[in-house]
């Protein structure tokens, strides 16, 4: 039985300036939130997306808990009409995620409540599942700092200072630096292990505890679960799928992320889905990792999940359920699927064209570091001028965001273009 999530503080009452926020998600998101309910039938609307092929799903980051970030990630992208949103599988993580939620259910009234979802890893393997760490001490005072330049969390802040405590500019080498990684900001995306000069960095894995996970599983307010497997083996993913127990029966989705490991990825599959099967009393998904939080590097990041689900999409004995996108995912995406032919298609294009399929292939796409970074912009403003504050008492920041967000979200949903905001 699921049991009530710890009661909140009560929200502060809104600045009275969200009118431009809510006529932004009228004009954008409202037609088409209609047309998915009327839709829906007798699924949830998070279903009916999925096979429509237009589900969106925002990653906050299986490993990233800045619970300030994510509480404000949540709200804009609720706004903007998100299916689902995944985040680390921790109870402070969790209660951010649903504040968001709520703020921006108390602006716009009429806004889809995403589905909650919490991630977890059955191999410490799994590269979602790391933080890096170093101690700034053994850092030449004079080092150019590329961990911090090329960290896309800012989760590296480091400090020059003198050994008297004096800022240092003259000569480097009479000081030391200060600081280190943020580990509630790290997502162990790993492009400062290779960039550190006198490799310093190294990455600390673990495995989430399924303990805990099934104890999450019971609060009302997650709706999923996504377990990352690293395709090697189903022993672990065995294990972690007994220890999590009934616990399982509490969530309406149970999503199995994977890499393409070749000839061997449905095999895989399908011995996964056996282990699932017997419990398996909600939706299941199947989410297509092609190249693990490479979104925000550029154009060419998409092309493995997208080749990923050609693949799949092409072999007929792949297991039941949904397929989703991820990994490498950025506004690229979306076309990437149209060329291939699979963008809200229930046909693969090899085919004759007939099908019994009632659901698209690709039921739609999870963006996770593109996300962060479009939106990531504008918090990092309100945070410079104001400190970590709530978005929502800045509404022009708010709009900004929103806007960011929508240009991603929008070409899945099918929202009209955008007037300039």
């Amino acid at each position: 039985m699921a049991t009530a999530a710890p009661s909140p503080p009560p929200p502060r009452p809104l600045v009275s300036s969200h009118a431009t926020v809510r006529a932004a998600v009228s004009n954008a998101v409202g037609a088409s939130a209609r047309r998915g309910r009327l839709a829906a039938g007798d699924h949830p609307p998070q279903v009916a997306a999925l096979q429509r092929g237009d589900w969106v799903k925002l990653i906050c980051g299986a490993s990233f808990e800045d619970a300030a970030d994510v509480r404000n990630l949540s709200l804009v992208y609720t706004l903007a009409g998100v299916d689902c949103i995944d985040c680390a599988a921790d109870a402070s993580v969790v209660g951010a995620v649903n504040e968001g939620i709520d703020v921006a259910a108390s602006i716009v009234s009429a806004v889809q409540r995403p589905w909650v979802m919490v991630s977890v890893n059955d191999d410490c393997r799994d590269l979602h599942f790391r933080k890096a760490e170093f101690d700034p001490e053994d850092c030449p005072p004079d080092c150019s700092k590329p961990c911090e330049k090329v960290c896309p969390a800012d989760a590296i802040s480091l400090e020059r200072v003198m050994i008297e405590g004096k800022h240092s500019q003259s000569d480097p080498s009479c000081g030391k630096l200060e600081g280190g990684v943020i580990t509630e900001r790290c997502y162990g995306c790993g492009r400062c292990l290779s960039v550190c000069p006198y490799d310093r960095i190294r990455a600390m894995s673990y495995v989430r505890d399924p303990t805990m996970t099934a104890e999450l599983l019971k609060r009302n307010d997650v709706d999923a679960i996504e377990i990352h497997t690293t395709g090697k083996g189903t022993d672990m993913f065995n294990t972690l799928w007994s220890s999590l127990g009934e616990s399982i029966n509490n969530v309406k989705l149970i999503a199995v992320s994977l890499p393409d490991v070749g000839d061997s990825t449905v095999n895989f599959m399908n011995a996964i889905y056996t282990t699932m099967q017997s419990h398996l009393q909600g939706y299941n998904l199947w989410q297509l990792d092609g190249r693990p939080m490479s979104g925000d590097i550029g154009r060419g990041a998409t092309r493995e999940t997208v080749s990923f689900a050609v693949h799949l999409s092409s072999v007929s004995n792949r297991p039941p359920g949904f397929y989703q996108l991820a990994g490498g995912t950025n506004p690229y995406t979306v076309d990437c699927l149209k060329k291939a032919g699979l963008f809200q298609s229930t046909t693969f294009p090899a085919t004759s064209g007939v099908t019994d399929c009632q659901q698209a292939l690709i039921g739609g796409i999870a963006y996770g570091g593109y996300a962060r970074k479009i939106v990531g912009r504008v918090l990092r403003k309100v945070t410079a001028q104001f400190g970590h504050a709530r978005i929502e008492d800045h509404p022009d920041y708010l709009l900004e965001a929103l806007k960011e967000a929508l240009s991603l979200v929008g070409p899945v949903k099918g929202y009209p273009t955008l007037p300039s905001l």
